[in-house]
């Protein structure tokens, strides 16, 4: 990245979004193509690798495709995978009049492998996008849906069992907490990097160019009012999201977790596997909110062997 000001909302990028974008998209191996897809009247951006039965990747919040670097190529050799940039984050529109609530969030996703026309899929998403990957698993549960869920993998999912975030989220999600929020994080370069540090179990462990490339979306404005519409729903969400977990019970599941993870607690995976008839879970020591990058060889193995465990055998 060239250089970054904060004169704006957002941090401006000395560099056409078209260019980063695509230069972005090479950090996820070879053979990676940068796709769009319009939904709801917006253009929603996502990477797409590999050949074999589908997977769906969701990133967290303030995430986007760029989280699975290191996932989409191990993944390519046994799947096709499709990483999303949800609308309001990466380098998908900002679609500021959409609703970003998590039901609206996940019916997107099942749209996305609808019009795809994907008759059978694997969803997997990490933390914001663990709980919105939850909600879409109902969603292709119900009658009349037209892709079949295979199995869903979690990776530090948000969920109601994790006492942290319970009170700062819904805070910022008040007309107050916004104000106070816009006043200060987006004014205060420092305060990116150092929220980014805090989710790793060990700082040492940060894969070189992490930061620019998660801060590389701020050429777009609007991407923290995205997150401050997300917050907005927040508690809402997670009353939904535990009124759905009975519906999931049947699903093959695969739990991921750092033992060390600052923003969803790995104490709560006990009380969301019980959800789960048969659940598999993997916590990784010493590890934080991020093992996808933090452990990569450890998260892709476990990632891999769950995967190639659950094929439906029509493929």
């Amino acid at each position: 990245m060239k250089e970054l000001s904060s004169g704006r909302r957002d941090f401006a990028v000395g560099e056409g979004v078209q260019e980063i974008s695509a230069r972005i998209a090479t950090t996820a191996g070879a053979g990676v193509e940068e796709c769009w897809m319009e939904i709801e009247g917006a253009r929603m951006r996502y990477l797409r690798s590999g050949s074999g039965p589908p997977v769906i990747l969701l990133h967290g919040l303030l995430g986007y495709s760029f989280s699975w670097r290191f996932t989409m190529p191990a993944l390519a050799p046994y799947a096709t995978v499709y990483a999303l940039d949800m609308l309001g984050a990466g380098f998908s529109d900002r679609a500021n009049t959409l609703d970003f609530s998590m039901r609206a969030c996940a019916r997107r996703v099942v749209r996305f492998a609808e019009q795809l026309r994907l008759s059978f899929v694997d969803l997997l998403g990490t933390s914001h996008g663990g709980a919105v990957a939850m909600m879409a698993a109902e969603e292709f549960l119900a009658a009349g849906s037209r892709v079949k869920l295979t199995s869903l993998v979690l990776v530090a999912p948000l969920n109601p069992f994790s006492s942290h975030g319970k009170r700062l989220a819904p805070f910022l999600g008040t007309p107050l907490g916004a104000a106070l929020f816009r006043l200060t994080f987006p004014r205060m370069p420092f305060l990116f990097p150092y929220a980014h540090r805090r989710m790793y179990g060990d700082r040492n462990n940060i894969p070189p160019g992490t930061l620019e490339g998660y801060m590389a979306p701020l050429a777009i404005p609007g991407l923290f009012e995205h997150g401050l519409k997300i917050v907005r729903t927040w508690t809402q969400d997670l009353a939904e999201l535990e009124a759905t977990l009975p519906k999931l019970a049947s699903l093959p599941t695969l739990l991921l977790w750092g033992r060390d993870d600052p923003a969803v607690y790995a104490a709560s995976a006990r009380r969301l596997a019980q959800f789960f008839l048969n659940p598999q879970t993997v916590i990784f020591p010493g590890v934080g909110h991020l093992p996808y990058e933090e452990c990569p060889e450890e998260f892709n193995r476990a990632l891999i062997e769950f995967l190639t465990h659950t094929r439906v055998p029509a493929w």
